[in-house]
């Protein structure tokens, strides 16, 4: 059974995804990383925080922490002190740590790269698992739906949905899957420096002539 994408107009979903190819063709992770580990503890701290912040605190954090087998060992209090201006910093702690146990005792010291296995780790949702997928092993298995991804696909008549999960099943049947990786990482650069909360650039706007919410 061949399942229609959500929209009523193809065509125009098709127009969407041509021009912000042509507006951000590099568009990618803007959290600093590079290893699948650091990735998924930036993702971790990434929750109610930015990611300049983010990257304003792994540098210290990666320089002290190496390996898996680094975060599983660290003591609570001093992991606490370096993630602290990142919000919400006790409960990130724990689950960082947690995380290092986890990949050392279950995965070898290695983060898995299947959803599944991944899901497993604590601290990491869907949203983190696809990130680490998708821009740390280069596997698309689904699309990263943040705020923004989330925002900009239902202002663009993509969604009507507002649960990541039933999110993420509409924009999968919209976005050809060799662009899942690029395409989250497209509408979160496109919400950051134009469709902005709660006030959009609309005349700036690549993307006006097709979007419903457009003020213009």
């Amino acid at each position: 059974m061949v399942i229609k994408p959500m929209s009523p107009d193809p065509a125009r979903n098709k127009s969407i995804l041509k021009i912000l190819k042509q507006a951000y063709p590099h568009a990618n992770c803007a959290l600093d990383h590079a290893t699948p580990l650091q990735l998924v503890v930036s993702t971790i701290l990434s929750a109610q925080c930015t990611d300049k912040r983010v990257n304003m605190v792994t540098p210290a954090l990666f320089k002290k922490y190496k390996t898996a087998e680094d975060f599983a060992e660290a003591k609570l209090p001093e992991l606490e002190r370096l993630i602290r201006s990142t919000g919400f910093f006790r409960q990130k702690a724990r689950w960082i740590k947690a995380m290092g146990e986890r990949v050392v005792n279950r995965f070898g010291s290695k983060v898995p790269s299947t959803m599944d296995e991944l899901l497993t780790l604590p601290g990491v949702a869907r949203k983190t698992a696809n990130v680490v997928l998708g821009t740390g092993f280069n596997i698309a298995v689904g699309i990263v739906v943040d705020t923004h991804v989330k925002r900009i696909a239902k202002k663009l008549g993509m969604t009507r949905q507002s649960d990541p999960v039933k999110v993420e099943k509409d924009l999968v049947k919209i976005v050809p899957q060799k662009d899942w990786i690029w395409f989250s990482h497209a509408l979160i650069t496109h919400g950051r420096q134009i469709c902005k909360a709660p006030t959009p650039l609309c005349g700036t706007c690549p993307l006006a002539n097709l979007c419903p919410s457009s003020h213009i």
